[in-house]
């Protein structure tokens, strides 16, 4: 298994405000993944870590 991208406790914070909170994610070449989730849900913010 070849993994192009990998994240283990990723968070992101704003001025004490938690966005994204300790997101683990693997993605592996040639597999298609989507982020959903309802609005302000962080996947902006995940994507552009």
């Amino acid at each position: 298994m070849e993994f192009i991208l990998e994240t283990r406790g990723l968070t992101k914070e704003f001025k004490g405000f938690v966005a994204v909170n300790n997101v683990d994610l693997k993605v592996q070449r040639g597999h298609i993944h989507a982020l959903i989730g309802p609005n302000g849900a962080g996947k902006t913010t995940f994507s552009t870590c």
